[in-house]
């Protein structure tokens, strides 16, 4: 004889159902960026290692705006159900940061995203062309001096991660240039490169094919040690400016994706990122997989998030 189940009850077992067959259909990867910076240099292998992986498609979709607060907005207001991924960059906070200065409203909360893993946790690089005479950090310092704030600077868009930290590094070296903001990391480069701005902060990823092609010179990098891709350049605390800052790349769910269901999308990321088609893209892009499942990402996160937003604060209203 059969028994009815109540409503709940047949909720939950859907949705054991639909965990224990995750993934069992496309997983969105949300680039909150125009293509070309370092979202889309990870999110593109990593949406190939999982087709391959689980025969599911992953696609690498581009929702750019409001310096990547359109594409975050979009993911935080998803069904939390694991199908659609943000990657993102330290932007996902600044953004909220940004609008506190301005007293309006975010159009997400960080509490609407859910962290999955750290992907990577690269420097920032303050670079210039080749062909211009500047040729280390102290260099462009005594040009900018000189230039009395003539000179300029390219970024991915007001109060984003590849503002802020040149904004940082402008104070502690007290000198001024003007801003010129883009849309994304790739957009900022080709400024630099169409001779538009004298230099800009970006990911090494986003400049080494640039760096490699000889067209870009690293003057410094904003981590602590040394990168091992351009180790002629000092870090800039080295130089002698208190100043770090990460361009890292971490992954987050929509907040309320059952557990058992984030846990399946955790391991999804895990196998993925370990695989070795995905290791030799990042090794290419010269980018250093610093893989952290979510617990320790979320650490990361908090003291990255502390570091960066009193420096928003001190930027006050542009």
């Amino acid at each position: 004889m059969y028994r009815l189940l109540p409503a709940a009850a047949l909720a939950v077992i859907a949705t054991a159902g639909h965990t224990q067959d995750f993934p069992a259909r496309a997983i969105n990867l949300i680039v909150p960026n125009p293509p070309g910076g370092m979202n889309q240099i990870h999110a593109q292998p990593l949406g190939a290692v999982i087709e391959k992986l689980y025969k599911q498609p992953a696609p690498v979709l581009n929702k750019p705006g409001g310096t990547a607060a359109a594409g975050t907005a979009f993911v935080a207001n998803q069904p939390p159900d694991g199908y659609n991924v943000l990657v993102t960059t330290p932007n996902i906070y600044l953004a909220v940061e940004k609008d506190k200065v301005y007293g309006i409203e975010s159009p997400y909360k960080l509490e609407q995203l859910s962290p999955l893993a750290l992907l990577s946790a690269d420097p920032l690089t303050i670079t210039v062309q080749t062909e211009k005479p500047i040729k280390s950090i102290s260099e462009l310092v005594a040009a900018a001096k000189a230039r009395n704030g003539e000179m300029s600077f390219s970024s991915s868009g007001p109060y984003s991660i590849t503002h802020v930290p040149f904004a940082m590094f402008l104070d502690a070296a007290g000198l001024k240039m003007r801003h010129v903001p883009t849309t994304g990391g790739g957009p900022a480069v080709i400024q630099l490169l169409g001779g538009h701005v004298d230099t800009t902060m970006q990911g090494l990823g986003t400049v080494s094919p640039h760096v490699k092609g000889g067209k870009l010179r690293v003057l410094a990098v904003s981590s602590l040690k040394r990168a091992p891709a351009v180790p002629d350049a000092p870090t800039l605390k080295e130089a002698g400016f208190d100043v770090e800052a990460y361009l890292w790349v971490g992954l987050f769910a929509t907040a309320g994706t059952p557990e058992a269901t984030l846990v399946k999308l955790r391991d999804v990321i895990r196998k993925s990122v370990a695989d070795p088609a995905f290791q030799d893209a990042m090794h290419k892009a010269d980018v250093v997989v610093d893989y952290r499942d979510a617990p320790a990402f979320k650490e990361f996160f908090d003291a990255d998030y502390k570091r960066l937003a009193g420096a928003v604060k001190k930027i006050g209203k542009i």
